[in-house]
C-alpha cells in the first residue's frame, strides 16, 4: 500500500525533472557551447569553404556538366581529378569518394561524401559499433567507420604514395561530411600510423577536415590528434552532440518520448566528470571550429539597435495600459508594433547576423548538450556549411585587409598561429590529465607522439584511480615549477 501511494509522487518528480530538462534545452543556444573560445584566423580557416566545395563535387556525375554547383561553381579543374569511386566500386564498404590534386593550393585531397539515405551499406557502416568494441592507439574508435577507412586506405595507398612522390611538398588532406567525416577522421589516424606506406610523409603534411563530424573517437585520441584533425560545426548541428548510440536512435524513432526521457535521465543523474573518465565514450574529433551565425532570443537587443522607434512603441503601449483600452487601438498596437518587430529581425531566435568562427581544443564541455532548435538538421547540410563558411572567411579576410599586413608580417602570423595551436593542444592535454581522462600521453618537446601502433588487449583499460590521478597532477605541477640543472639537481625555474 505504501509503495502504491509513492508512485504518484515519483511520477510527479520525474515529470518535473523532464520539464526542467526540456526548458533548459530550449533556452540553450548552440552559440553557448563556444562562447569562451578564441576567434579563428583567416589563414587557418581558409581551406574550409574550398574543401566543402570539393566534397559537394563528389555528388556530381560529370564535373564538366555540373548540375548542383554552388554559386561561383566548384572552383575545380576537372582534368585534375585522379579518380572517383562510386558505390559499385567500393561494394558497399565505403561511401563514394574522389581523389583530386589541387595544384593551385599544392594539395592532394581525398574527399568523401556524406551519408546516402537510400543505401543500406551506409546504414551498416554507421551502425556497426558497440561501446568499447574497437581499440586504436590506446583509445577507442567507431568500429564501422574504421573498417571503411581501412578499406579506402588499402585501395588508395599506392595511388596516394605515387601522387605525393610526383608532387613533393604537397599536403595530404582528407575531407568529408557527416558519415564521410568519420571515415576521413579514421583515415587520418591510419595515415599518421602508416606514413612509411605513403613515402615517409611528414606528420605536419597530413591534415583532415571533418565537416559536421560524427562522434567517432575517444577523448584522449581527439585531443592527441588535434594537430592533424579539424572538425567544423555549424551552430546547432545535431550530429556532434548526439552521444547516444546511433543504433538506439534508429530503434527509438518509433518512440521518440522514450528517447528523450532516457536522455533526460542521463543528463540529470550522471555528472560530466564521470562521463569524461569513461575511456569508451566517443567524441567529435580533433580541433573544433564552431561557426556561429544566429543570436539567441533576447529582447534587449531591440532596445539597443533602434532606441527612437522602440521608445515610441513603448510609450504607445504604456498609454493604452494607463487608459484601460489596451488592444483596442489597432493603429497603434497592431500596425506600429508589427513594424517594430519587422525592423529588427535579429531579435528573434532565427535571426541571422554576420558569422564568426571560434576555435579551441576543449576537453570538458565538448558539445555535450543537445540543442532543441528548428535549425538542428538544416545546420547539418553541407550546402549551408559551405555558404556560411565562405561568408565567415570573407569577413575575416576583409578585417585583415584593413590592417594591411605586409608579406613578412603574414608569415610571422602563420608561425604565431601554429605556435598558439601547439600551446593550446598542450594545455588541453594537461587539462585531460587533471580530469583523469584515461590513456592520455604528453608529447615530447619535439612535438611528436608515439606513432608506432602496438598490439592492444581486447579488454578495456581500467580507469585511473584517484591516487594515480593525484600523482599525475602533482608531477605535472612539480614540472611546471622546477627544472633539472646540469648536475641533475632540481632547481626552481627562472
Amino acid at each position: 500500500m505504501s509503495i502504491t501511494c509513492c508512485l504518484p509522487v515519483v511520477e510527479c518528480v520525474y515529470c518535473l525533472a523532464c520539464a526542467r530538462w526540456v526548458w533548459q534545452r530550449c533556452l540553450h543556444s548552440g552559440g553557448y557551447d563556444s562562447e569562451t573560445w578564441g576567434v579563428a584566423s583567416a589563414e587557418e580557416f581558409e581551406p574550409v569553404p574550398r574543401l566543402c566545395r570539393i566534397i559537394l563535387s563528389v555528388y556530381e556525375d560529370d564535373l564538366e556538366n555540373p548540375q548542383w554547383a554552388p554559386p561561383g561553381g566548384y572552383g575545380m579543374e576537372p582534368r585534375w581529378v585522379v579518380q572517383r569511386r562510386i558505390y559499385e566500386d567500393t561494394h558497399g564498404h565505403a561511401p563514394t569518394y574522389l581523389l583530386y590534386v589541387d595544384h593551385q593550393h599544392s594539395d592532394v585531397v581525398l574527399a568523401v561524401r556524406g551519408m546516402n539515405m537510400a543505401k543500406e551499406s551506409d546504414y551498416a557502416v554507421l551502425l556497426d559499433n558497440k561501446l568499447g568494441q574497437r581499440r586504436f592507439d590506446g583509445g577507442y574508435v567507431h568500429n564501422g567507420l574504421l573498417k571503411a577507412a581501412e578499406w579506402v586506405f588499402d585501395a588508395e595507398c599506392d595511388v596516394l604514395k605515387d601522387l605525393l612522390e610526383r608532387n613533393p611538398g604537397y599536403t595530404l588532406t582528407f575531407a568529408g561530411h557527416s558519415l564521410g567525416s568519420g571515415v576521413v577522421s579514421m583515415l587520418a589516424l591510419l595515415a599518421v600510423h602508416n606514413r612509411e606506406l605513403l613515402g615517409g610523409i611528414d606528420r605536419k603534411r597530413i591534415r583532415c577536415f571533418a565537416m559536421a563530424p560524427a562522434r567517432c573517437m575517444s577523448l584522449n585520441l581527439a585531443v592527441r590528434y588535434a594537430d592533424v584533425i579539424n572538425a567544423v560545426i555549424l551552430q546547432d548541428d545535431f550530429l556532434p552532440r548526439t552521444d547516444i548510440p546511433l543504433e538506439d536512435i534508429f530503434k527509438s524513432l518509433f518512440c521518440l518520448p522514450c528517447l528523450l526521457c532516457g536522455r533526460c535521465l542521463i543528463d540529470t543523474c550522471i555528472p560530466e566528470s564521470v562521463m569524461l573518465r569513461d575511456p569508451r565514450r566517443l567524441y567529435a574529433p580533433g580541433r573544433l571550429y564552431h561557426i556561429v551565425e544566429r543570436k539567441p532570443f533576447r529582447y534587449e537587443f531591440a532596445f539597443i539597435f533602434f532606441p527612437e522607434r522602440n521608445m515610441q512603441v513603448m510609450l504607445a503601449i504604456s498609454t493604452e495600459l494607463e487608459s484601460g483600452c489596451y488592444g483596442q487601438n489597432n493603429k497603434i498596437l497592431n500596425v506600429e508594433f508589427i513594424i517594430f518587430i519587422e525592423t529588427i529581425p535579429d531579435c528573434c531566435r532565427c535571426g541571422r547576423y554576420p558569422p564568426i568562427v571560434r576555435t579551441a581544443v576543449p576537453v570538458d564541455g565538448r558539445f555535450e548538450r543537445i540543442v532543441l532548435s528548428c535549425n538542428a538538421t538544416s545546420d547539418h547540410a553541407i550546402i549551408w556549411i559551405e555558404r556560411e563558411a565562405q561568408r565567415a572567411l570573407d569577413l575575416l579576410l576583409e578585417s585583415e585587409k584593413t590592417m594591411q599586413a605586409p608579406a613578412v608580417e603574414r608569415m610571422s602570423s602563420e608561425i604565431t598561429v601554429t605556435r598558439d595551436h601547439d600551446e593550446e593542444q598542450q594545455e588541453a592535454l594537461r587539462r585531460a590529465i587533471m580530469l583523469g581522462v584515461a590513456d592520455v600521453n604528453m608529447p615530447s618537446t619535439y612535438g611528436t607522439f608515439n606513432e608506432n601502433p602496438t598490439s592492444e588487449p581486447a579488454e578495456a583499460s581500467p580507469l585511473l584511480s584517484d591516487s594515480g590521478r593525484r600523482r599525475a597532477v602533482w608531477e605535472e605541477w612539480i614540472a611546471r615549477i622546477f627544472e633539472k640543472d646540469e648536475s641533475g639537481q632540481m632547481v626552481p625555474r627562472r
